[in-house]
């Protein structure tokens, strides 16, 4: 029906002619142009050389004897995950750990069981750490009406919004992402009056950490002392022996993060995330780079039809939109300089207010990930594609490299005597996992997220966020 009068309408106006109106034509031409410039500001420039390689394509003898990185293996568990944690740090020793030996630091929101500490201690030749974040810090902001925010996540888990419903999973997320709160102290209160004898009598020893009792993931005691951290879940596969310091090559190549996996985020659990971060971004007069770009989605729409847009989700003010591509979180190695900075912390404390992690669902990879994307160079961004790694269902299995196994390795072959057939174009080393499919996911994110390092350009990308969107 619709279609029929949409006919009917352009019949009439051949009739009357003004499909030869210059009037009507100077309007489709001039709103076709404002369109292609619009979607052009968001290009990604193909870059002149490859900026993100892997950091080698080969197996290596592991210098066991190099000096380390000032790093840590860090794990967020429970004591009843205590199989699925030594499942994840018995895969790391066998493919990484055993030779490099990094600290492990193990978290968890209650007191560690004598069990755990056991099984995780026979687990690693590592030397471990088991701390216990506060309980007070695993709690509702202040400013959060608990009430408010216990029906709402109600209401997302019974949408069927993954681990919405779960109180502890939103506080998780908020810990990840940069837990913090800010207790500004008021003129007359105890905090004030100890600060101002405290001055007295120590001067400059004061304290921002009295008049601010500031607590974030990346200032944890136990991390404090630390420039890098890799991110370990409870329950993953490693498939890859890792015969290189991945944290010394972060480092060499003045890289600050690293993932293996990208994907979609649930659109559900974030609705405003990306209005308020867009917005923010306005706010402090952080130019667009293309790793910015990379995670937008133009409108198409003509001006000024094209702001009403921004009353939906997932849009900036402008209407244009976030393909939700992000690093897939539970593998990141990172330099804790980048989120301890001022920027990240600034940004951090604005969500932090605005209460999503509780409101809505806010995730710490699309955070990470927007932070990331914004606040860094592309270069400085690693995709390691030769480690093999497994989270739940979805996995990255890099071929093996055709020449490059070290077969006659003593050192190597004290782990791995057999591995998967060489594949023409692997990097991978002594990979176990069948390399023919190097990840079970769409690649459309991986693409997007890459393309401001890369020289390729698959059309796929292109036609998929055509449909997409």
């Amino acid at each position: 029906m619709l279609h029929h009068r949409l006919l009917q309408r352009l019949q009439r106006l051949r009739r009357r002619g003004l499909h030869k109106s210059p009037i009507l034509w100077v309007v489709i031409v001039a709103t076709l142009v404002e369109i292609a410039s619009h979607v052009f500001r968001f290009r990604v420039p193909v870059p002149s050389r490859e900026l993100d390689t892997p950091f080698y394509t080969t197996c290596q003898e592991p210098e066991v004897d190099a000096p380390r990185e000032n790093a840590a293996i860090v794990m967020l568990a429970r004591n009843e995950e205590v199989e699925k944690a030594r499942h994840s740090v018995e895969s790391l020793e066998r493919h990484f750990n055993r030779w490099f030996k990094y600290p492990i630091v193990f978290l968890n929101d209650e007191p560690w069981s004598d069990t755990f500490i056991q099984i995780l201690n026979a687990t690693t030749s590592a030397e471990t750490f088991f701390e216990s974040v506060p309980k007070n810090e695993w709690l509702f902001p202040e400013w959060i009406d608990q009430d408010d925010a216990r029906a709402s996540m109600k209401s997302q888990g019974e949408s069927g919004i993954l681990y919405a419903g779960k109180e502890t999973y939103h506080h998780m997320c908020r810990f990840f992402s940069g837990y913090g709160t800010s207790r500004p102290l008021l003129l007359f209160s105890p905090s004030f009056i100890f600060l101002v004898v405290y001055r007295v009598k120590n001067l400059m020893l004061i304290g921002v950490r009295v008049a601010h009792e500031n607590r974030y993931f990346y200032h944890v005691e136990a991390l404090k002392k630390y420039k890098w951290y890799w991110r370990l879940e409870p329950d993953v596969d490693f498939s890859c022996a890792i015969t290189y310091d991945p944290f010394r090559e972060m480092a060499r190549h003045k890289k600050v993060y690293g993932y293996t996996i990208a994907l979609w985020e649930e659109k559900r659990t974030c609705p405003s995330l990306f209005r308020k971060v867009s917005d923010w971004k306005e706010s402090q007069n952080i130019p667009s780079t293309s790793m910015w770009n990379a995670g937008i989605t133009p409108s198409w729409v003509p001006w000024p039809f094209r702001n009403y847009l921004s009353w939906f989700s997932h849009r900036d003010r402008y209407g244009d939109g976030w393909n939700t591509c992000h690093y897939w979180s539970n593998f990141e190695i990172a330099d804790l300089d980048f989120f301890r900075s001022e920027r990240y912390q600034s940004l951090f404390q604005m969500l932090e207010k605005d209460g999503g992690f509780y409101y809505e669902r806010w995730g710490d990879a699309p955070i990470h990930t927007l932070a990331v994307n914004m606040l860094a160079e592309p270069h400085q961004i690693h995709h390691f594609a030769d480690i093999g790694y497994r989270h739940d269902t979805f996995y990255q299995c890099p071929a093996n490299a055709p020449g490059g196994q070290l077969p006659e390795s003593e050192t190597l072959n004290q782990v791995d005597e057999s591995w998967a057939p060489e594949i023409e174009g692997g990097v991978g080393c002594r990979c176990d996992c069948n390399g023919s499919t190097i990840r079970n996911i769409p690649n459309f994110c991986h693409n997007k997220l890459r393309s401001p390092n890369t020289m390729s350009r698959p059309w796929s990308q292109w036609f998929r966020e055509w449909v997409y969107f």
